[in-house]
């Protein structure tokens, strides 16, 4: 192998396992909000329940050391926020994306303020215990493939598992089909005897506990330290992604993986010293999501019909 091939070889196998590595916090923030969305909420929260995810996670393995106690905690805080979320959204009946936005705001003050109470105002980074890479004997030394499929973090794994998990309840199971049932004729599901606000108030409830998982996963597994810009529009991102999937666990799977496949290019292009805009490697993530949920992909996608739509029971 000449110098130019083994270079080459070297930042392939580097972006892809990258990719894939990058691809997961927002692959599980996109797996609940499919969920939501089915039921018929637009959870535009998510943005702020990571970072609350986040930081509750790196308190946790701060003060206790114990990293999966930490990712139950950045759940448990996920579920807490959203149950908030939930009440706004569909007791209450606010405008969800207003409701979202301000949520967001709020959980960002949220975060600094609690952050600075327990560990001051010292800028140093704070080290952590984390999850590592498992480099599975045998398959992770596979020439090129190995290192990119059977190096991540048991984190990543386990969100391939929720996935796959996921399409089953939601296309299997007798709650996927009243959850999307409320999401698409609210008024057929009421008449059958499911409670809509109790589907929702579930498809909210998931969307929080999968995105409090994805803050856990970004401190936990990927950065280590916590800051208030850690999230940088993930969650957004996670929404493009339950659009570019079609609603569908699998798909957004596939979604996520190309939005972690961009992500990575351009962190990969400025480390190899590209002459191309460092402005335009870092919006290539987000102009790609643009263009994906625009419908250039595969076409226009139909959303359920009565989401964002409140139920009033007549």
């Amino acid at each position: 192998m000449t110098g130019n091939q083994f270079v080459v070889s070297a930042f392939v196998v580097t972006w892809l396992s990258a990719s894939l590595r990058l691809a997961g916090p927002v692959l599980l923030a996109a797996l609940g909000e499919t969920f939501a969305e089915q039921s018929g909420v637009l959870n535009v929260g998510i943005e702020g329940t990571i970072l609350l995810g986040g930081l509750a996670s790196f308190l946790a393995s701060y003060y206790t050391g114990m990293i999966w106690v930490s990712l139950g905690v950045a759940v448990l805080a996920g579920v807490v926020a959203n149950l908030f979320l939930a009440w706004m959204y569909i007791t209450v009946r606010a405008s969800q994306v207003v409701a979202g936005l301000v949520f967001n705001v709020l959980a960002l003050g949220i975060a600094s303020t609690v952050y600075r109470m327990a560990l001051g105002n010292s800028a140093a980074p704070e080290s952590i215990p984390m999850f590592q890479p498992l480099h599975i004997p045998f398959l992770s030394t596979v020439p090129g493939i190995g290192p990119v499929l059977f190096g991540q973090t048991i984190l990543f794994y386990l969100t391939l598992v929720l996935a796959l998990v996921s399409h089953f309840v939601l296309f299997r199971t007798n709650f996927g089909l009243a959850l999307r049932a409320s999401g698409e004729n609210p008024a057929a599901a009421d008449s059958a005897g499911i409670s809509v606000p109790r589907m929702r108030y579930a498809g909210t409830l998931i969307s929080g506990a999968t995105a409090g998982m994805a803050g856990g996963y970004l401190v936990l597994a990927q950065v280590g330290l916590f800051r208030e810009t850690i999230v940088s529009g993930q969650g957004f991102i996670a929404l493009g992604i339950v659009i570019f999937g079609r609603w569908n666990p699998l798909k957004a799977t596939v979604a996520a993986m190309v939005f972690g496949a961009c992500d990575a290019l351009q962190l990969s292009l400025q480390i190899f010293g590209t002459r191309v805009p460092p402005q335009l490697l870092l919006a290539l993530p987000y102009i790609v999501t643009i263009l994906a949920i625009s419908g250039l992909f595969g076409g226009r996608a139909v959303q359920p019909a009565a989401l964002m739509t409140p139920y009033i029971k007549d």
